[in-house]
């Protein structure tokens, strides 16, 4: 009990820092940051819910005099889940100041992995992007700050034996996978968990753009009889996993997915929650409405006359959006309080990212501490499950197989 308080007394004043820390700056100097989103394209559905909920976070700090007296300048563009255009926003950001880039999508964090190191410009990758990024000693300028492909699978067999009784052995395990490099990356996690467990992995994959898998779920419940599915999906493809899964008469409860799939948006696609009943996804932010910021944010639209955003109403991929800026601006915070005028560069704010401890914004993300060999922040993910007609927290946040994920985050190229 007196540990849970001591816990709530620090996030309070980590989001304190956060939200209402602002101090006498010796002079107001505008922060730019470069945020890439996917409004339009394939995999729309994150970007039109996450992108505002960014946006709201960083008008709540501004509206309470920014970050230690000055304000964030945050520039957007759409690229479509496409590279090109992601790579032209890159080079538009740089022009313009920008000292900390937020990404969207594995295979552009792969493009610009090189260049955010030569400009030392860090930038993130929240639940994508290359699981070995989480070694900064190797890539001082990626921070993954969720958990990465590789925590995720290593959170998925577990949560998968923990289903089936607290045994995997002689289990048959289906791995149901975008065919992209996101599909891709978490393939030796499983692979190394499966010598280490004991079970059968065999991998089923969906060619983009994932909208045609019933020859993979019929094979998956009819012909090799999965004793469990992981499915890593995104865009349109988590709900036709759920609606094709639940046609060849596959329990739902018996499919956890990475957090691609795992949002409300996915379960309505699918038909609803009378249909997903049982199925499960990862999550490296909270689902719901009930956390102190979010009401901080609704207060703040309520004082300018306006309802709360509609955007809240799809909250696994919205508070994603507050979660991420939250974790900008704190270490944008530790590099100012370094350089009080605000005139920080891409170093200060990597250096401010590795000083982060503690933030969890009353609960609504994990207990995230970075350092300048782990930009992961420790690879926290919770389960929520569809009971009832809605999303259910299943777990309290939990990380999995740490000495495989570890050693692979070692000897990542």
């Amino acid at each position: 009990m007196k540990r849970g308080l001591a816990i709530l007394i620090g996030l309070m004043v980590a989001l304190g820092a956060s939200l209402g820390g602002v101090s006498p700056a010796a002079a107001s100097h505008e922060i730019v940051i470069g945020l890439q989103c996917d409004r339009t394209g394939a995999t729309q559905v994150v970007g039109v819910n996450w992108c505002p909920g960014y946006h709201d976070y960083v008008a709540l700090v501004n509206s309470k005099g920014g970050v230690e007296g000055h304000k964030i300048k945050v520039l957007e563009i759409d690229h479509e889940y496409k590279v090109p255009p992601a790579m032209e926003g890159y080079e538009r950001f740089k022009k313009e100041g920008a000292v900390l880039i937020g990404l969207y999508g594995t295979p552009h964090t792969y493009a610009l992995m090189k260049k955010l190191t030569e400009d030392k410009i860090p930038g993130t990758s929240p639940g994508f992007g290359s699981a070995g990024a989480a070694n900064g000693s190797k890539y001082p300028y990626i921070f993954p700050i969720a958990a990465t492909y590789w925590s995720q699978a290593a959170a998925s067999v577990k949560w998968a034996k923990d289903q089936l009784g607290g045994s995997l052995k002689g289990k048959k395990i289906a791995y149901l996978m975008y065919d992209n490099p996101a599909g891709h990356e978490p393939k030796e996690i499983f692979e190394d968990l499966a010598k280490l467990e004991g079970f059968e992995l065999k991998i089923f994959a969906v060619p983009p753009p994932g909208v045609e898998m019933g020859a993979q779920t019929l094979d998956i419940a009819q012909r090799y009889r999965a004793d469990f599915v992981i499915a890593h999906l995104f865009g349109r493809s988590p709900s036709v996993s759920i609606k094709e899964l639940k046609r060849v008469g596959y329990p739902l409860k018996k499919v956890v997915s990475f957090v691609w799939g795992s949002a409300e948006a996915d379960v309505e696609a699918a038909g609803g929650y009378g249909v997903a009943e049982g199925y499960a996804g990862l999550q490296f932010a909270g689902v719901g409405q009930d956390y102190p910021v979010l009401n901080e944010i609704r207060e703040m639209y309520k004082k300018q006359g306006k309802p709360a955003p509609k955007e809240m109403t799809q909250s696994a991929y919205y508070n994603r959006g507050p979660m991420v800026a939250a974790v900008h601006l704190e270490a944008i915070r530790n590099a100012v309080k370094a350089k009080p005028d605000g005139k920080i560069t891409g170093a200060d704010v990597k250096a401010g990212f590795e000083k982060v401890k503690g933030l969890t914004l009353g609960g609504l993300i994990p207990p995230l501490e970075f350092s300048p060999s782990d930009h992961e922040g420790g690879g926290w993910v919770q389960v929520f499950q569809v009971k009832g007609g809605k999303f259910v927290k299943a777990t309290d946040w939990f990380k999995a197989y740490p000495e495989v994920v570890g050693k692979h985050v070692k000897e990542a190229k």
